[in-house]
């Protein structure tokens, strides 16, 4: 059993999704057909990523409809443009052997060239209205980010994809995004964040967070399990990353307990408004030397 949410035109996925963020090329595809056989149908990837072409062997393995996966990935900044994008959609779209993908989404606002990413937007406009894509949405931007997109944008993104987690909620960028009716979608939707190496060797882990830990222990639920019910009982859509079997079921086994109102607010105070990941105001994408291949 899981949960589903509405965008704001119609389409649903489900709240926890499957995330391949820094797996492997060679382990991705069986990762996603463990998901896939556990109960997930929602996957998400990005260009970037490098593992699309494993993200559509796993679908493949798993045997389901494709109708039954939500599929989900991230336009990168160096095909940002109108045409450029159009294409970026084509190498995906071949690397992951589909014909539609679900949901497509801008991988960073870029507002050190933020020409190009309106350009990108409008393609992703076009793609929707060819029936390409499902839903189109946007990932890393803050509530400045959305107001200068909309200037020229037809279409509300239906999603925003951001670092969200009790360390970091990003009330603000929640509110902007309730406030215009599109879904927050969290990545390191259990800080994982915090304790990616390079990232500060004084970073503390949430899932050792006494808070969250005292209340794992007296559902009888595990640490993750907690920050993800979390996720889910505020309306959020949460992408959890594993590559162990054990992991992966863990973390979609969270639909058959409920927060307390309590518990809830004990965990939004956590938050200490320190960002785990990069600023995307402060470091330019473009400058990070990638290349998204051919397909």
């Amino acid at each position: 059993m899981t949960e589903t949410l509405t965008l704001n035109n119609g389409v649903t996925l489900p709240a926890i999704g499957y995330g391949v963020f820094q797996t492997p090329p060679d382990e991705t595809a069986a990762a996603v057909e463990t998901a896939l056989k556990t109960g997930y149908r929602h996957i998400d990837t990005a260009a970037a990523y490098n593992n699309e072409r494993g993200v559509g062997e796993g679908m493949r393995r798993a045997g389901l409809a494709r109708d039954d996966i939500f599929l989900e990935t991230k336009v990168w900044v160096s095909d940002y443009g109108y045409e450029e994008t159009l294409h970026a959609f084509d190498k995906s779209a071949a690397k992951l052997g589909v014909d539609t993908i679900d949901l497509l989404i801008l991988h960073q606002p870029m507002p050190q060239h933020f020409d190009r990413s309106r350009e990108a937007y409008r393609a992703l406009e076009q793609l929707l209205t060819d029936g390409r894509v499902r839903a189109i949405g946007v990932s890393n931007f803050m509530p400045h980010h959305l107001d200068a997109l909309m200037e020229s944008a037809m279409v509300t993104p239906a999603v925003n994809q951001v670092e969200l987690h009790p360390y970091f909620t990003q009330r603000a960028v929640q509110e902007a995004n309730t406030a215009r009716g599109i879904l927050t979608q969290a990545w390191s939707p259990i800080g994982g964040i915090t304790f990616y190496p390079g990232y500060g060797e004084d970073r503390k882990s949430v899932l050792d967070d006494s808070t969250v830990q005292s209340i794992a222990a007296r559902l009888g639920k595990s640490a993750a399990q907690v920050m993800l019910r979390w996720h889910v009982q505020q309306g959020r859509s949460a992408i959890p990353k594993s590559t162990n079997p054990g992991r992966i079921a863990e973390n979609f086994d969270v639909f058959d307990f409920e927060l307390s109102d309590a518990d809830l607010a004990r965990l939004d105070a956590l938050d200490t408004g320190r960002r785990g990941g990069p600023d995307p105001d402060e470091r330019d994408p473009s400058t990070w030397d990638f290349e998204v291949p051919e397909a």
